[in-house]
């Protein structure tokens, strides 16, 4: 078996997990609000997202935003059962939306792309 667990710098970990869990309906496994770390997860305990505050823990890849531009080469691609409930809760966050929901002919699902506090892209796709 194989899974991962992507993480991504963020300016502010509680926004950003708070962002988040309004977008994709998930929890967080720090209920304090964690400052430096946190992870996202399912229903059922999968973890579909680490948040990790740049430059903590000496990180090679996290280090600083001014060593990178967030995003660049990055979509973070998630699959939900009710797309149309995403989209709803997406257009309640304030950030950019990139492309309102449309069929991608290609991949055969719907999705729509916006973009998280940070600046990275996030596709939000049907499960089919």
């Amino acid at each position: 078996m194989i899974s991962t667990e992507p993480i991504i710098a963020v300016k502010d970990v509680a926004a950003s997990s708070k962002w988040y869990q309004t977008l994709l309906n998930c929890k967080n496994t720090h209920s304090s609000g964690g400052n430096i770390f946190d992870q996202l997860i399912d229903t059922d305990g999968t973890i579909i997202l680490c948040l990790h505050y740049w430059g903590d823990h000496e990180h090679p890849s996290l280090m600083s935003p001014d060593q990178g531009k967030p995003g660049n080469g990055l979509l973070l691609f998630f699959r939900v059962d009710d797309i149309n409930k995403a989209w709803e809760r997406a257009q309640t966050l304030g950030t950019m939306l990139e492309e309102e929901p449309h069929f991608n002919p290609l991949a055969g699902h719907n999705e729509f792309t916006l973009r998280d506090i940070d600046g990275y892209y996030i596709a939000i796709c049907s499960m089919r």
